[in-house]
């Protein structure tokens, strides 16, 4: 079983918007200029824009999907707490890998350090919390009936 595919697609969309909006206002609070537009624009050979565009892309649609149809089902807990496993999961590979490859370093060396990791760690758990919580629980396991069916007395 799996969450409805749309409504994955959806928490992945709201999920990434408080992704970026953490780091663009919140980051720099916190003493850190982090641009995944930008590194994400300059590693693939274009753009802000371009870099932005994959950055949604990623959040709202392929990483969605990969939760819904292949990890949904093999990740403990409720939905919201499977959501934030997957955005765990993310936030190592983004940080051990990702980075690296678009010059941040092993986990955020050259682009701020133990601050920026602790940055990204909490924006990609509000990302999956966020998914798996609006994605909800695969249908027929313990999925709420909107009109339930009245029983004969």
């Amino acid at each position: 079983m799996r969450p409805n595919v749309g409504r994955a697609i959806l928490g992945g969309f709201v999920g990434t918007v408080a992704m970026t909006l953490m780091m663009y206002f919140v980051s720099p609070m916190m003493g850190v200029k982090m641009d995944i537009a930008g590194s994400l624009g300059k590693m693939l050979g274009g753009s802000w824009a371009l870099g932005m565009m994959m950055h949604f892309m990623n959040g709202t649609i392929i990483f969605p999907l990969i939760y819904a149809f292949l990890l949904y089902r093999i990740l403990p807990g409720q939905a919201w707490a499977k959501g934030i496993y997957w955005g765990l999961v993310l936030w190592f590979l983004a940080q051990a890998a990702v980075m690296p490859m678009m010059g941040g370093g092993f986990f955020s060396a050259n682009m701020g350090g133990r601050t920026a990791v602790i940055g990204s760690l909490l924006s990609h758990i509000v990302y999956g919390g966020l998914l798996g919580w609006i994605a909800g629980p695969a249908a027929g396991k313990g999925a709420v009936q909107q009109f339930p069916e009245k029983r004969a007395a």
